[in-house]
C-alpha cells in the first residue's frame, strides 16, 4: 500500500516581534506542547482557503487570502504516522483579536517573542519558525538519512 501524503497549513500570526502559539490539548505525545494554528487541507479546498479557515476555526481571526505569505515548505514523517507536507504562511494583518475557539483541542493561546520560543515546541512548528528568519524555503524532518 502506498502511504498517503497529507497537506497541512500553518499560520504564523506575527504581531511586531511576536508569534501566536497554542498549547495543544490532544491526549497524546503532543499534549501540553506549543504549536502553530494549523490543520489539514480538506478535499475540494484550496491551500489559501484552508489557511483562512483554520485561523478562523482555531483562533477566531479573519484573514484575507491576499494577506497570506508562503515562506516555507516542510516534508515530515514519523513512525506510525502519515507523511505530511506542511505549508507555512506568515500573516501580519487580520481582523479580530485571537481567542481560543477550540478549548477541547487547546489549553491556551500565548504570544511569544520570535527569538525566545518555548522549549516544548512541537518539532513540526519549529521547522517553520526556524525558517522564518532564514532563506531556507524547504526542510525535511523524520526521514531516514540517504
Amino acid at each position: 500500500m502506498t502511504p498517503r501524503h497529507l497537506v497541512d497549513v500553518h499560520v504564523l500570526l506575527i504581531r511586531g516581534d511576536e508569534v501566536l502559539l497554542s498549547l495543544r490539548r490532544s491526549g497524546d505525545e503532543f499534549d501540553h506542547r506549543w504549536h502553530l494554528p494549523s490543520g489539514k487541507v480538506e478535499a475540494d479546498e484550496s491551500v489559501a482557503a484552508a489557511a483562512v479557515r483554520e485561523a478562523a476555526e482555531e483562533v477566531g481571526v479573519g484573514i484575507e487570502p491576499a494577506a497570506l505569505r508562503l515562506f516555507h515548505v516542510a516534508h515530515v514523517t514519523a513512525p506510525g504516522r502519515d507523511s505530511r507536507l506542511g505549508l507555512f504562511f506568515r500573516v501580519e494583518k487580520w481582523r479580530g483579536e485571537p481567542v481560543n475557539c477550540e478549548p477541547d483541542k487547546c489549553y491556551a493561546l500565548e504570544w511569544f517573542p520570535i527569538t525566545v520560543l518555548p522549549a516544548d515546541l512541537i518539532e513540526y512548528s519549529a521547522l517553520g519558525l526556524a525558517a522564518l528568519n532564514s532563506s531556507a524555503l524547504y526542510s525535511e524532518f523524520g526521514w531516514p538519512a540517504e
